[in-house]
């Protein structure tokens, strides 16, 4: 008896002390803290591969990259234009296999040895490599509609498209190549302006470029000026606005310094939109913003009025 009471008193006390007490905090950190992670779970986002959509700046939509590709690098929602390399420029221009590029092997050359975090001529390299060109220009004669012209691209993915003494040259003999042989011009600019890493060579070509363009107009020959995103500085201080004609594409940024530069050397409050393809019409600056799927054709609309091509047809016949 006395086994059997002093087994049911233990087992009395025992049991509201546990009812009491509760979970220990082992007990809760091991239960509640602590969760089994669940063996097969996946989360649901879809990795994307890249190079198959690009988001458009300025209205935030998803395009797929071969449909942007086939609509020359302009947005199907918003007519943004993206940057676009000169070859692709080129192919959108002329007519199917009729460029004869010109001065493909012209190689900028570090005459000043200009060195910095990084010298010019490992820039020069690193940049040959990664757009696959020589410089910042691609020059030669092509068709664009029935008019042989010579044509001169610009590429902003080379150094910004700046105007080194290559660009320079390679320009100036485009420009007399058309003046000897009687042909049309036209240049497509897209610039940061003069190269740096040249120093005083580089403003050198502002003069050459300009003074070729001079015997071209001397000629009577037309000179059509096509300014992309964005035109600036050096390049747009001489040929690129000494066109008889001077187009943009839709929300190209167009002048010659930069907008903070100008607002803290006046101390004034730049007009809304200022610099861009839009102001510059508006005040005459420019004669014609066209889109980029249009620009062939009216290039070539414009050099049949230029070079009288519809009246020595309709004399013709």
């Amino acid at each position: 008896m006395a086994d059997t009471t002093f087994t049911k008193k233990s087992l009395a006390l025992a049991t509201p002390e546990a009812v009491m007490a509760g979970p220990s905090a082992a007990d809760v950190g091991t239960t509640f803290v602590r969760k089994p992670k669940m063996a097969g779970s996946r989360s649901r986002k879809r990795d994307i591969p890249e190079g198959l959509w690009c988001k458009c700046p300025k209205c935030s939509a998803m395009v797929f990259d071969k449909e942007l590709d086939e609509n020359l690098k302009v947005c199907p929602q918003c007519q943004y234009h993206f940057p676009i390399r000169a070859r692709e420029r080129i192919h959108s221009l002329v007519e199917t296999c009729t460029f004869e590029e010109m001065d493909a092997d012209l190689t900028s050359v570090d005459v000043l040895h200009f060195t910095g975090v990084a010298s010019y001529a490992s820039k020069l390299e690193d940049y040959q490599k990664s757009t696959g060109q020589k410089d910042a220009v691609l020059t030669g004669i092509g068709t664009i509609g029935t008019h042989r012209t010579a044509l001169g691209v610009m590429d902003f993915s080379f150094l910004g498209g700046s105007m080194g003494s290559v660009v320079g040259e390679k320009i100036t003999r485009l420009i007399e190549a058309a003046t000897a042989k009687g042909l049309p011009l036209i240049i497509v600019s897209t610039s940061g302006g003069a190269r740096m890493y040249e120093g005083m060579f580089s403003l050198m070509q502002m003069a050459k470029t300009s003074a070729a363009l001079a015997y071209h107009a001397r000629r009577h020959l037309a000179y059509l000026s096509v300014l992309t995103h964005p035109t600036t500085a050096g390049v747009m201080a001489s040929y690129a606005c000494l066109g008889d004609l001077i187009i943009a594409e839709p929300g190209a940024m167009i002048g010659f310094a930069g907008p903070r530069v100008i607002k803290d050397t006046t101390q004034a409050e730049l007009p809304p939109g200022f610099q861009t393809a839009e102001f510059l019409l508006d005040h005459g600056l420019i004669d014609a913003i066209v889109p980029r799927k249009e620009l062939k054709q009216r290039l070539a609309g414009y050099l049949d009025f230029l070079t009288g091509a519809p009246k020595r047809a309709a004399a013709a016949g």
